[in-house]
């Protein structure tokens, strides 16, 4: 079985850390200036199958698309598996540092759009291959397996999945628990966030089309307005929320986009809203859902319009971090980075394909880590403006998070090996 390192092997991880830094920190700078999005990571996937086989790892490639997993070998025991996710977001960087990205890509629609990792990504990939190299090179440290999952598409919700369904626990060896981090944008560096139970919510995504009839804005009788209903739509779906869901159900309806027209005297045939669903249990999820194609009915029948078209898609299923796991998880990083560097964080509203290990039946712990220096996160508080992640300002102190978030998951896996 993996076993704790002995205090001389914890004596040297500074000697390690300051000769390795150098090229981790330059790792994190090429991936920060070549991001790629959702399944099409095709470059970032090639540089981290390389770094991985360099190490004398077993490297596959093109699993669930672009997906990488790499495994190491250290006789029997068990099996581990470390997670970071590698695809970028169509947000253009405003940070106006020297390595910033400059890369430019094709939205869906034909577009071209900025491209940045505004969520860490780059982050985590660096720190899954100093923790790679670290077992890597201190064989003596632990016996078993470990999995190394390099995963497309966390922003699209689709990765994990797609390397699910193309073997993940299947082709490779099948993990006991399962362990990943993820940046936070109102931590120190040098401190890690974790909670047992619910982290992240159950996120869908949720196309509404209302159908009305165009006609002139001089002669609105003559007309079923599209637009107008779905200005009343968005008020309808916040009333889901606030009264048919227990108030101590945590839930929230956001439409983030509604298109529809393009002149200002012309009323238009249809409306289209965007919109997220986020809860954490599956019955209120699926109350959810079918409340907003209620209402989205319920309004295009109150107008005499025809019936609406109401999709869901994307989903996401709430990640739950494993009690058990955690609190061992959450010894290792005591053990690794110190009691005061280890804080209980509060759940979050956002998606994380992560969370799809759970209905496989695999303990999973994602964990939060620090990445603003504290002077400078203590300005920006006192400011009251912290840049958040998907934000086109926010940058990490990646000199600092880097040996955190190495040191980190070395110590969740040392702790988890004894389960």
């Amino acid at each position: 079985m993996l076993v704790l390192a002995s205090s001389a092997l914890v004596a040297q991880d500074e000697a390690w850390f300051a000769e390795r830094a150098p090229a981790l920190e330059a790792l994190y700078r090429h991936l920060h200036m070549h991001p790629e999005l959702s399944f099409q990571e095709r470059q970032t996937a090639a540089r981290m199958a390389t770094e991985l086989r360099a190490l004398g790892l077993e490297v596959t490639e093109q699993v669930g698309g672009t997906g990488v997993v790499a495994v190491l070998r250290r006789g029997e025991g068990p099996v581990g598996l470390l997670r970071a996710d590698m695809d970028a977001l169509p947000v253009a960087e405003d940070t106006g540092l020297p390595y910033a990205s400059t890369v430019r890509a094709q939205s869906a629609d034909g577009r071209a759009i900025g491209t940045m990792h505004a969520c860490g990504h780059d982050l985590h990939m660096t720190c899954l291959l100093g923790a790679a190299q670290w077992f890597v090179q201190h064989p003596e440290a632990f016996r078993g397996t470990l999995v190394f999952q390099l995963q497309p598409a966390e922003e699209r919700a689709g990765g994990m999945k797609a390397m699910l369904q193309d073997g993940l626990l299947t082709r490779f060896p099948r993990p006991a628990w399962a362990i990943a981090l993820h940046t936070a944008h109102d931590l120190p560096h040098d401190r890690v966030g974790v909670r047992a139970g619910f982290a992240m919510a159950n996120v869908d995504s949720c196309d509404i089309t209302l159908f009305g009839k165009g006609g002139h804005g001089a002669a609105p009788h003559l007309c079923i307005d599209p637009v107008v209903m779905a200005a009343q739509l968005v008020l309808d779906l916040q009333t889901i929320v606030s009264r048919e869901i227990d108030p101590l159900e945590a839930c929230v309806i956001t439409v983030g986009a509604i298109e529809g027209g393009n002149k200002h005297n012309i009323v238009p045939d249809r409306c289209h809203l965007q919109a997220t669903v986020r809860s954490y249990t599956a019955p209120v999820r699926e109350r959810m859902l079918a409340s907003i194609e209620r209402k989205a009915k319920a309004v295009a029948l109150s107008f005499g319009a025809p019936a609406p078209k109401v999709e869901f898609s994307e989903h996401t299923p709430a990640l739950q971090n494993h009690a058990a796991l955690t609190a061992v998880v959450q010894r290792g990083l005591v053990a690794a980075l110190g009691a005061e560097q280890v804080v209980e964080v509060p759940p979050a509203m956002v998606a994380e394909d992560f969370g799809r290990l759970l209905a496989e039946n695999i303990p999973l712990c994602m964990f939060r880590l620090g990445t603003i220096e504290p002077r400078r996160l203590a300005a920006m508080q006192a400011a009251g403006d912290v840049p958040i992640l998907h934000s086109g300002r926010f940058y990490p102190d990646y000199e600092l998070a880097i040996r955190t978030g190495v040191k980190a998951l070395v110590g969740a896996v040392r702790a988890a090996a004894a389960l």
